[in-house]
């Protein structure tokens, strides 16, 4: 009996062991991809800060004129829609009134 228990234990921490060295292995593993992405946005940060105020008002511009572009665009939508179909829109209105006093009733 007491030998069982005794290869148990011997075996439990041989296993531990094993675990512990695979544990350290794959935190080593994460520290230095840890340190390379740490590496890598630093590089970037100083790229981005190294970029020129021209090429920076440029890209400002560029935003600038899409988001013009994006509110032109919507814009046209909604007056479109209004013109090419204004009596489904009171359609769709009355027909919403109606399900609601259904609905009350």
């Amino acid at each position: 009996m007491t030998q069982s228990v005794s290869f148990r234990i011997t075996r439990t921490a041989e296993d531990v062991a094993q675990m512990l060295n695979a544990l350290s292995q794959r935190l080593v593993k994460l520290e230095q991809r840890l340190e390379s992405l740490e590496l890598q946005m630093r590089q970037q940060r100083s790229g981005a800060e190294s970029m020129p105020d021209e090429e920076r008002q440029r890209l400002d511009d560029v935003d600038q004129l899409l988001l013009d572009c994006q509110e032109l665009l919507n814009s046209t939508e909604l007056c479109s829609d209004a013109v090419s179909d204004p009596v489904g829109i009171s359609a769709q209105s009355s027909l919403t009134e109606s399900d609601h006093e259904a609905a009350a009733a």
